[in-house]
């Protein structure tokens, strides 16, 4: 069994942080153009989906973690405000499919620029937590924080 030492804490904490962060601007931005943060990554996940996958509830109640019943809720509710619309699938007229309007469109269109943006700007954070966290021990290079708040590798 893997020992984990006080660095493993700190390394496994400060990643745990960066995510927060970013999860934190998310709910705000998501907030600020009228829309709960579930809903935006509903938004997200119908435009995001990948190639192939039908826009189904099971599926995207999949993609964010949530149960099905959670998905139809957030999915009514985005409906009703015009955000998404339902249609039948052309393949089989039972199942039902999402598909973002194009004032969804528009609204996460907004939202996703601003999330690139933060991304870029607090991307690199991010990822040299990650790294730091992933990294084994015995090939781990020391980390020293500057007055800055960035970090230098020796």
């Amino acid at each position: 069994m893997e020992t984990l030492t006080r660095k493993d804490y700190e390394s496994l904490a400060d990643f745990r942080h960066h995510i927060r962060r970013f999860l934190h601007f998310s709910e705000l931005a998501a907030r600020g153009h009228g829309l709960e943060p579930a809903q935006h990554q509903l938004m997200l996940a119908i435009m995001g989906l990948p190639h192939g996958t039908r826009p189904r509830i099971g599926d995207l109640a999949g993609r964010l973690q949530i149960r099905h019943h959670s998905a139809v809720e957030l999915a009514n509710r985005l409906a009703a405000r015009g955000y998404v619309k339902r249609h039948k699938s052309e393949d089989d007229h039972r199942e039902v499919l999402l598909k973002l309007t194009p004032k969804g469109e528009r609204v996460l269109r907004e939202l996703s620029r601003h999330h690139r943006a933060e991304l870029r700007r607090e991307g690199p954070a991010l990822l040299g937590a990650l790294r730091r966290v992933m990294t084994p021990k015995d090939t781990r290079r020391r980390v020293a924080a500057l007055p800055d708040g960035k970090r230098r590798t020796s």
